[in-house]
């Protein structure tokens, strides 16, 4: 073998293993999504039980959006067999950010032990910085109990970016007095503008004890960082929008340099 040789197949296999460590989220420096939270609960219903369940995916990397990740639901019965099974593809992780995801799904046997786990991730550097991807507020929030341990939540959501937000998923996560997570569910709302409210309209069932909190979180719904990209590239509606009303003063009151002599 010649020393071309030697240097061609060298410089192959450098070439192979940097193709097949380009997609490893380790050796681009990204860490993988986290479960930072789960709930679940089992309802005896009259077509067999219903299993509702909410989780918290975290975001660890501050510069790239988490894309196409899926939740996997699984739910076991008594005897160890798997009577549940569903994936639920879940919106895209804004950089820094957590996604909160909730869902609910009939069986015809009854779970004992139901988990969530989820599909990794795959990554997409924020065209942005991250303080342009701004938070959705959410006012007027309301939890009201209804009968049979279920819990309606109510409020508006608002849209801080100039461009309207075409899709929004509104997720109420319920928790006890301790802070845990007792269970979450998710409404939709469209079309929301800039200075106007949206209102709406969520039901979460299942839950065990009493609600000492309601936290709600708004997401673009999608799976691609595109929607939310989109609404961070149009700008974010001015924080000040109304004229002072008061006259100028006379003379500039603020702070002068040291060398500003001026009177």
């Amino acid at each position: 073998m010649t020393r071309r040789t030697r240097i061609t197949i060298a410089l192959a296999l450098t070439a192979l293993v940097a193709t097949a460590c380009s997609g490893d989220d380790k050796s681009n420096g990204l860490r993988p999504l986290s479960l930072k939270e789960q709930a679940s609960s089992v309802v005896k219903s009259g077509s067999g039980y219903v299993v509702s369940w909410a989780g918290v995916l975290s975001n660890a990397n501050r510069w790239h959006f988490g894309e196409n990740a899926v939740a996997v639901i699984t739910a076991v019965d008594a005897a160890g067999k798997e009577v549940v099974h569903m994936e639920q593809p879940l919106d895209a992780v804004a950089p820094g950010a957590s996604l909160p995801f909730s869902g609910q799904v009939t069986s015809s046997a009854k779970p004992v032990r139901v988990k969530i786990d989820y599909r990794p991730a795959s990554w997409r550097a924020a065209s942005r910085i991250p303080s342009a991807f701004l938070a959705f507020p959410a006012s007027e929030v309301s939890t009201d109990r209804l009968p049979e341990g279920s819990y309606l939540v109510t409020g508006y959501v608002s849209d801080p970016f100039l461009k309207a937000a075409d899709g929004l998923a509104v997720t109420a996560l319920l928790r006890d007095a301790a802070g845990r997570l007792a269970g979450g569910g998710t409404a939709y709302v469209d079309d929301v503008r800039a200075g106007d409210k949206r209102r709406f309209v969520i039901t979460v069932d299942g839950v065990r004890g009493a609600v000492a909190k309601t936290d709600v979180l708004v997401t673009t719904w999608g799976a691609t960082a595109k929607p939310y990209e989109d609404l961070a590239n149009a700008g974010a509606v001015p924080v000040h929008t109304v004229a002072p009303t008061t006259e100028p003063f006379v003379k500039d009151r603020g702070y002068q340099t040291i060398n500003d002599r001026r009177q």
